[in-house]
């Protein structure tokens, strides 16, 4: 396996089980009564009907590549299962039940889940651009059920557990088409596909058929994936020219390398990479891993004993919190990492462990001068400054929200200079019904100069 696949891979396994088991990590917890957020590819008919996702995810994405290039599709996603306790009783027989303790062992009846990969390719790109039609790839994923015996200290059968899959039916379409600037353009689509139930299924049932944190892995051979956040200016228009639908495709494995995409059901950067600091994957939206390592050890026992007889990872989170030393909790607290810290000169880069103090920068005097309300910042020309109207374009640096307001229009609130010479533009949006609320209590978007765009217009920018 390449370095890229590698580290993407890490990345890919984050996104995969995201939201799969939330803390408190116990069943009874009304927030894991309704689990798997992300990437949700239901039945057909589902959606209509109020108990599921969509049925389908597709994203374009810009290739630039050689005579011979080949590209590697990768499915991976989860597939539910139902697991069971069931208690054996005088005669043998066996009752499901919601809890089941045999011996020092304790299960709860739960839905777990099975991750699920599928290699397709490698497929000639050439071919995928002459070909007359789309290359459609069934995916199909069997039912299967196994039984887990569980006996009591005279070794007497006491029970069992029962875990059921349903079977999953889907697709992968992969299709090329040329581009400006000798490109090509690749879409790749994936669907379920299940056949039509013959009455809307209910929520459970949807869950059961849906292929769970469903993304892609694409890997190239003899060829380059281009940037969609952050185009090279020969592709800018082809990159415009991209659609996606219920996911997003970013650059993955290490800055530099362009030959591994991740078609991801969350908005990422480019290169996204786990932080070394995360060494237990918590399964929880957007986690923060002190706090949450924090509030696991504050667990009662009692807590933590359900908490495992809720799931393995659920155990293996405890496990792992609980064997942290000082040293790596410690080590989860105040990380700040500088992005452009290589571009800085060794005396200013370097700062940090050194001993050696930066130069005061606050004085009386320059506080005096700091007047957000009344600076102003010089954009394509045009001075900025509080009640200016520009236009968001957000950076590929840009957070998960920002990129929500591309092309929207905003009124400047303030300019802040800060002590790194970097400047940020407050606004609130305009078409934000809460626009003046927010501006009165103070509370502001912030962008860099080169995100916005002035609107030279009678109402215009102040001089």
């Amino acid at each position: 396996m390449s370095m890229s696949m590698s580290l993407a891979r890490a990345v890919a396994d984050a996104v995969l089980y995201e939201g799969y088991l939330l803390y408190p990590y116990r069943a009874s917890s009304q927030k894991n009564q309704a689990r798997w957020q992300f990437g949700i590819l239901g039945p057909p008919g589902a959606a209509e009907a109020g108990a599921g996702e969509e049925a389908a995810m597709f994203a374009d994405c810009l290739v630039a590549a050689g005579p011979a290039a080949g590209l590697d599709v990768h499915l991976r996603f989860l597939q539910l299962q139902s697991r069971t306790a069931e208690q054996a009783d005088a005669a043998g027989t066996f009752r499901p039940v919601g809890e089941l303790t045999v011996g020092a062992g304790r299960w709860l009846s739960w839905d777990e889940a099975v991750e699920q990969e599928i290699a397709l390719g490698p497929f000639p790109l050439a071919h995928l651009q002459t070909a007359d039609r789309a290359l459609v790839l069934p995916v199909d994923i069997p039912a299967g059920e196994t039984v887990e015996e569980l006996s009591d200290d005279d070794g007497r059968a006491a029970g069992r557990l029962v875990r059921r899959r349903r079977a999953l039916h889907g697709e992968v379409t992969l299709s090329a088409a040329a581009v400006d600037g000798g490109l090509l353009r690749l879409r790749i689509s994936v669907a379920n596909t299940a056949p039509p139930a013959p009455e809307p299924p209910a929520r459970q049932d949807a869950i059961a058929g849906s292929f769970i944190g469903a993304h892609l892995l694409l890997d190239l051979q003899g060829a380059d994936f281009l940037s969609l956040l952050d185009p090279p200016d020969r592709a800018r228009d082809a990159a415009a020219s991209c659609a996606q639908h219920r996911c997003w495709p970013v650059l993955a494995g290490p800055e530099g390398q362009t030959d591994v995409l991740l078609v991801s059901p969350i908005i990422l950067y480019d290169h996204p990479a786990v932080a070394p600091e995360s060494s237990v994957a918590l399964y929880d939206s957007t986690e923060i891993d002190e706090i949450l390592t924090l509030r696991v050890l504050t667990l009662t026992d009692e807590e933590k004993a359900e908490a495992r007889a809720t799931d393995p990872r659920a155990a293996a989170i405890i496990d792992q919190c609980e064997a942290m030393s000082p040293e790596e909790l410690r080590q989860l607290h105040g990380i700040l990492r500088d992005p452009h810290a290589g571009d800085l000169p060794d005396s200013r880069a370097n700062l940090a462990g050194t001993g050696n103090e930066p130069a005061a920068w606050w004085t009386p005097e320059s506080e005096a001068l700091v007047q957000p309300h009344l600076d102003a910042v010089l954009i394509n020309g045009v001075p900025v400054a509080r009640g200016s109207r520009v236009r968001v374009n957000p950076s590929r640096r840009a957070d998960a929200q920002d990129l929500f307001f591309a092309g929207q229009t905003g009124r400047v609130t303030s300019v802040h200079f800060d002590v790194d010479g970097s400047t940020h533009v407050g606004l609130v949006l305009e078409n934000d019904p809460a626009a003046d609320l927010h501006e009165g209590y103070g509370r502001s978007f912030y962008y860099a100069p080169e995100e916005l765009e002035p609107l030279d217009d009678e109402r215009g920018n102040p001089p």
